[in-house]
């Protein structure tokens, strides 16, 4: 069997294999506790399946113009001018399969061969194999000072004359942490006067906590929608606790847009019309859904600082929003690799190492999930790893001895 080279380049999603590891051990009645997943507890908004299925009952169910649904292109562009401060037309939205998608296919729309797209690390982990689909090189720019912010000054020095775009994701997928307006400033002042793209990746950009607020790069620059360097790249999926739907944006300048059209109609055509009304009516039901879940990921947060506190040995530094935290575990085992295999082994935990995110010795740990099971994992974890901790665990019906400390 011949398998293209680009093809075997590109690796495993890791946070997947992890969802499809649990899944399996669940089947096999295994008392599994997820931290690995983005994916919250809540329902959909009720908004969101009474449209979806007033669509359906219509049974009407064809296809859409590849941009997107006028109404639900309208909706956009309606968030757009209230969450950031800026009017945009028709032309500069293109509706796609989840944010990821809209990611693609603004890669494939703008990277060459051999161009380079900087990557701040921790990065969100499809970022680098997305770059390398489309024959890009990605270059990677981590902090060198134990924190999850890069200096810029250090992003500076990374860019070439090969560079087309910097990917920022604030607040940040896998660390939680946001960067502050003066990073943001820089950047979108670095990336105007250098022409290098500016895409932000603004998935999780009102899930922040402590009264914090994102800084939106449109903010920064005096430039108009058409002739910026900026790009945002947002959806449903983790504000409204959607992942299933699978619809995202991107807002761009038209003739970006016009290209990632072409892009599109050529690989999925259209996203369905049914998940296209029901992003509609998330995003023009009532919005108190957002501050819910919101509230009760701060709340998850708090419990989950809580839990790692009482864990000797182990470095957290608090998220300021999204689902994830990314503890510093090289105290018990530097290959974040071999620690959640054993952690998964033993504990029955799964988490997602931090080698896949570009922060090796690290584990990423989500708090998208119900406080007992945060509590459960943590103390799981914590009796796996900790020689302080009970040497005797329940887990499940079974009480298991620690015999390897």
């Amino acid at each position: 069997m011949s398998i293209s080279q680009l093809a075997r380049s590109i690796a495993e999603s890791p946070t997947l294999a992890l969802n499809e590891q649990a899944r399996l051990l669940r089947e096999r009645g295994e008392a599994v506790v997820h931290l690995g997943a983005g994916e919250p507890k809540n329902r959909a908004p009720i908004n969101a399946i009474l449209s979806s299925a007033a669509k359906l009952n219509t049974g009407d169910i064809k296809y859409t113009p590849t941009e997107g649904l006028p109404s639900l292109r309208k909706a956009i562009i309606r968030y757009t001018e209230e969450n950031y401060d800026r009017i945009v037309a028709p032309e500069n939205v293109l509706v796609s399969g989840g944010a990821k998608q809209a990611l693609f296919n603004l890669l494939f729309t703008l990277v060459n061969p051999q161009e380079e797209v900087i990557v701040l690390a921790p990065y969100w982990v499809s970022y680098p194999e997305m770059i390398k689909m489309v024959y890009g090189v990605p270059v990677i720019v981590t902090p060198e000072d134990g924190s999850f912010v890069p200096r810029m000054q250090d992003i500076e020095a990374a860019v070439s004359s090969y560079t087309k775009a910097i990917i920022v994701n604030s607040p940040n997928n896998p660390s939680g942490v946001m960067y502050g307006p003066d990073l943001i400033a820089q950047l979108v002042e670095f990336c105007e006067r250098k022409g290098i793209y500016l895409i932000m990746d603004d998935i999780y950009h009102k899930l922040v906590f402590d009264g914090k607020k994102t800084a939106s790069a449109y903010g920064y620059t005096s430039k108009d929608i058409e002739s910026t360097r900026v790009v945002s790249i947002n959806g449903i999926s983790k504000l409204y606790g959607m992942t299933g739907f699978r619809i995202g944006w991107v807002i761009a300048p038209r003739k970006i847009v016009e290209v990632m059209t072409n892009v599109q109609a050529q690989t999925t055509s259209c996203t369905s019309i049914v998940l296209q009304a029901a992003a509609e009516g998330a995003l023009t039901g009532l919005q108190s859904v957002v501050e819910t879940l919101r509230m009760t990921l701060e709340n998850n947060r708090n419990v989950m600082l809580q839990e790692l506190r009482a864990f000797s040995g182990v470095r957290t530094i608090p998220p300021d929003g999204t689902y994830y935290c990314l503890p510093d575990f090289r105290a018990y085992n530097k290959s974040s690799v071999e620690l959640s295999q054993f952690l998964l082994k033993k504990a029955l935990v799964v988490t997602v190492p931090g080698k896949e995110f570009g922060m090796e010795g690290h584990l990423r740990l989500s708090y998208a999930t119900t406080v007992k099971d945060i509590k459960q994992g943590v103390e799981r974890i914590k009796w796996a790893l900790d020689p302080e901790a009970p040497n005797e665990i329940y887990i499940g019906e079974r009480k298991l001895t620690r015999d390897w400390l």
